[in-house]
């Protein structure tokens, strides 16, 4: 999974919401909709999208699907983040050098 589709599944407020709500514990459809403003559909399609994108994993259980984070999916949009903070790193040790002198 690219960071791209991480990015466009967690642009969606309601999508964040589930993945913290199913940070806490895992949980079926009726338990996440319980908590949400949304229909129990239009979580069922948020799921879908968090799935899609590799962040929540579902597991059947009896009659009922669990869901939970999969927190592997967050791996290719962390490395992506971390470039930013690679590049403010060296430009952080660019400057002190000018600064300093290398020593």
């Amino acid at each position: 999974m690219t960071y791209e589709t991480v990015i466009t599944a967690l642009a969606d407020n309601t999508r964040r919401q589930i993945l913290e709500q199913l940070r806490n514990q895992p949980a079926t459809v009726a338990q996440i909709a319980a908590k949400q403003p949304v229909s129990r559909p239009a979580v069922s399609q948020h799921l879908r999208i968090l799935r899609d994108s590799n962040l929540v994993s579902v597991t059947p259980q009896g009659t009922s699907r669990l869901y939970s984070v999969n927190a592997s999916g967050l791996t290719e949009l962390r490395r992506y983040l971390d470039t930013f903070w690679s590049d403010a790193l060296d430009a952080y040790s660019k400057e002190i050098n000018k600064q300093y002198g290398e020593k």
